[in-house]
């Protein structure tokens, strides 16, 4: 079954729906929430996403998950995926689908890449267009999967987070 790939125009409420999602993965975790950050596409004021909100939660150690998957579950997110060879990395989803859970332990480098991506974006309007005519450009093609879409895009993400890395070690030059 083909993978259909739907972006639209910037949501005002993703915000508040990834405050919502905090809030409820806090209180389900509490200390054993070591960060919980917005992610991805909708984490970016004016940029066409998915319309899915993707939330990054690091804790001590993703493939323990005694540790927090019963509390997650409890709090109504199902374990969709366990990757246990790409950074421990384990995604939870709500029953609405709405939401991408992301849980990598604490000291991954996958969470420097998230949020360098995200600052990025957030922080270069060029950046951001540039990455959002990549992304609907590729929405209008014909993938099997979603992972195929993803894939499609790895080379503009990467082009970015060299940027960002880049920025950030001349600011250190600078400050130093």
């Amino acid at each position: 079954m083909a993978a259909t790939i739907r972006i639209v125009d910037y949501d005002s409420r993703w915000p508040e729906r990834f405050e919502q999602h905090r809030k409820a993965i806090a209180l389900a975790l509490g200390e054993r929430a070591l960060r919980i950050e917005h992610i991805g596409s909708t984490s970016v004021p004016g940029l066409a996403a998915k319309p899915i909100v993707d939330i990054l939660l690091v804790v001590s150690d993703s493939s323990d998950e005694a540790s927090y998957a019963p509390e997650l579950e409890s709090a109504g997110y199902e374990l969709r995926i366990r990757e246990p060879e790409f950074h421990e990395h384990r995604l939870f989803k709500p029953p609405a689908g709405d939401v991408n859970l992301h849980v990598l332990t604490v000291g991954s480098s996958e969470i420097e890449r998230y949020l360098l991506f995200r600052d990025r974006l957030r922080a270069n309007g060029d950046d951001r267009r540039r990455y959002e005519e990549m992304k609907r450009q590729l929405a209008a093609r014909h993938w099997e999967t979603v992972d195929e879409y993803a894939s499609a895009k790895s080379e503009i993400v990467e082009d970015i987070i060299a940027s960002a890395r880049a920025r950030a070690i001349a600011k250190l030059r600078i400050e130093s």
